[in-house]
């Protein structure tokens, strides 16, 4: 009888051993509770949900512990996550995203205001004031050049250069970008009505102009000639935005179209947002770099915003009475499509119930994701 109990003790101390409970630790519990955060605000606050839905469960994913070798883990050869965040680590699917963005993207109010799409280029300011604090706290310059990204406000393009240039920070940079993109709402509208006075807030913008077909499908061709021949490198995400852009504009290829931007771009999302959450795992996520990156992304959402508001009030100095440009759109520049756009409008609407502003958000707004993807490969270029 006691050899019977030997035995049974014996296996199940054994059995024990591989169970989620023997291997738990405070930081796996901290995950997981900052996954459930996630999935919360997703659902109940309704902040990006599209993306903190799947990053959230995948954080819970990843920080159920296990004992190492059973090849289940993301990190683990030969595990079916490990082949799954094989398109992170790659790049493979934040081009993918950007095709789907570029079917689903009227870019008719940068098109018909072409100066807008100096603000969207004034909020890419976030990504190098990042880049300067990164470097200020001590990371490399590779590594710096990846953290700085997150200012673009963009995190497919965040992955795909940090899947470059760093790698062994993708986890962190991953879960802040998209972190503070669901924040668009909280984070920009009070730097917005600080820097602004009562009669910017009131500033009527002409109507945008009508765009015809044929600028439509000439513009991602010039676009794609005129940006990637000045930053090659960028022609991952800038050649797909473009592609699909010509998709959904030529009039002919809708079906591919529609394709893009519907089963597409929802697969890549929930592999992407699984993946990029599941890698956070307690063991190789919690540590003070990513603090430090949680912190220069938010400075670098605030310094981006900022930017954006600022020039387009020295922009107006230069521009005719009613030429001139609210500058409660300076924050769309911050390439969060369409979130930043919709700040726009919601904070124009509170001073002045019949002054719209999203059609005029979009320019910046659109133009902010081009900024971001030709920054990705400017820092590409010098730090690759």
């Amino acid at each position: 009888m006691s050899d019977f109990w030997n035995f049974l003790v014996e296996h199940l101390s054994q059995f024990f051993t591989y169970t989620a409970f023997a291997n738990f630790t405070i930081g796996h519990g901290l995950m997981i509770l900052i996954g459930l955060i996630f999935i919360y605000l997703a659902i109940f606050k309704e902040y990006e949900p599209m993306l903190l839905v799947p990053i959230g469960f995948g954080i819970l994913i990843g920080n159920v512990p296990f004992l190492p070798g059973l090849q289940i883990g993301i990190y683990e050869e030969g595990s079916v996550m490990n082949y799954l965040y094989f398109g992170v680590m790659k790049g493979i699917y934040p081009p993918l995203i950007f095709l789907g963005i570029g079917a689903m993207t009227d870019f008719s109010a940068l098109i018909s205001n072409p100066k807008l799409m100096l603000i969207g280029a004034a909020a890419q300011f976030g990504i190098f004031g990042a880049y300067m604090a990164a470097l200020a706290l001590g990371f490399l310059p590779e590594q710096a050049g990846a953290i700085a990204i997150i200012g673009g406000a963009d995190g497919p393009t965040a992955i795909f250069l940090s899947s470059k240039l760093a790698p062994e920070l993708m986890g962190a940079i991953a879960i802040s970008a998209y972190s503070y993109m669901a924040l668009v709402p909280v984070i920009q509208p009070p730097i917005m009505r600080l820097l602004t006075t009562s009669k910017e807030r009131l500033i009527r913008m002409k109507p945008p102009r009508v765009v015809s077909r044929n600028e439509k499908i000439m513009f991602p061709v010039l676009g794609l000639l005129l940006t990637t021949f000045i930053v090659p490198s960028g022609l991952p995400l800038l050649g797909m935005l473009f592609f699909g852009n010509l998709l959904k504009e030529s009039g002919v290829t809708k079906r591919l179209a529609d394709t893009a931007k519907g089963s597409l771009i929802d697969v890549v999302t929930i592999l992407l947002g699984l993946t990029v959450g599941a890698s956070t795992q307690a063991t190789t996520f919690l540590n003070g770099q990513s603090v430090g990156i949680f912190v220069i992304g938010a400075l670098s959402f605030v310094v981006a915003t900022t930017a954006g508001v600022l020039f387009t009030k020295i922009f107006n100095l230069f521009l005719k009475e009613g030429n001139k440009i609210n500058p409660l759109i300076g924050n769309s520049g911050v390439s969060a499509v369409p979130d930043s756009a919709r700040v726009s409008q919601v904070v124009g609407l509170e001073y002045d119930k019949t002054n719209h502003l999203l059609m005029h958000a979009m320019g910046p707004n659109v133009a902010g994701v081009i900024g971001s993807a030709i920054a990705a490969g400017v820092l590409l270029s010098f730090l690759g």
